[in-house]
């Protein structure tokens, strides 16, 4: 199972990223999990400064952007 994690605040741009992640998991079939992460601290923790960021399994994909699922789903199969 994946673990998809969404870094940001919860803003416009954290939740679109979100929806993203969840149409392109989707998409591959994957069994998978969505968790937001709005604390500063464990945000911090991944070595991010811009959000909205995306890890999978623990290790950060991308940050500073909102993705399109086009774009999460070669991040999510490999």
């Amino acid at each position: 199972m994946k673990k998809i994690e969404i870094l940001g605040s919860g803003c416009a741009k954290c939740q679109k990223l979100a929806d993203n992640a969840e149409i392109a998991a989707k998409a591959l079939g994957l069994e998978y999990t969505i968790e937001k992460v709005t604390d500063i601290n464990r945000i911090a923790d991944y070595g991010i400064m811009l959000t909205p960021g995306l890890a999978v399994d623990g290790e950060v994909k991308s940050f500073g952007r909102l993705l399109t699922a086009e774009k999460i789903r070669p991040l999510l199969e490999g």
